[in-house]
């Protein structure tokens, strides 16, 4: 008999809103996804760069999770999206965006794997038990974010269950980026002019 394979969306417990719970499993799983998808990844293979001014594998885990930790602080707590409290590694120090002719940030210069899966962790532990006592209500609570926090200027609203789904819908774009440089970066390099 073939083995059955189930997909089952379950509100995760140890969060008191089932929506939280929900967000909180649809992450975990996006995470253990792009976990799986990074086994094997080398220093130099976290750390190549196609051409100046695009991001490596390594800036876009370290954006992943500081962007985790940035909308969290700014939905729950009403602070900054500063990532250094939780992370110890700020936006800045991960450069993104680049510069067009930009080069890879001295901070992630020989990182391995271990080092960005612990910066994942401590960003989702950080939004674990930050939404954990949070109530379905709370899910509809809005934040301002004042003019100097947006890049593009003016202000920016939105609600905990916005940033949660942000969150979500901004690793899978960037899983998706992680997964192209990888095949690239195992494209042997005469053959990637070509491309």
């Amino acid at each position: 008999m073939p083995e059955l394979t189930q997909r089952i969306l379950v509100p995760k417990s140890g969060v008191a809103s089932k929506l939280a719970g929900l967000f909180l499993w649809q992450l975990d799983d996006q995470s253990r996804r792009l976990a799986e998808d990074t086994r094997g990844a080398t220093p130099e293979e976290l750390a190549w760069q196609p051409a100046p001014g695009m991001n490596t594998i390594g800036m876009l885990l370290a954006h992943i999770a500081a962007v985790e930790v940035g909308w969290v602080r700014a939905a729950v707590f009403e602070k900054d999206r500063d990532s250094g409290e939780v992370l110890g590694l700020t936006k800045r120090q991960i450069d993104m965006p680049l510069a067009p002719d930009g080069l890879p940030p001295a901070a992630l210069a020989g990182k391995t794997l271990d080092y960005f899966d612990g910066l994942l962790s401590r960003a989702r532990d950080f939004t674990r038990a930050s939404i954990a006592n949070l109530s379905d209500a709370d899910m509809d609570r809005r934040f301002r974010t004042p003019a100097n926090w947006e890049p593009r200027g003016g202000e920016f609203e939105g609600t905990i269950g916005w940033a949660l789904y942000h969150i979500l819908e901004h690793e899978a774009g960037h899983y998706g980026q992680i997964n192209l440089l990888r095949h690239l970066y195992g494209v042997p390099a005469r053959d990637r002019a070509s491309m």
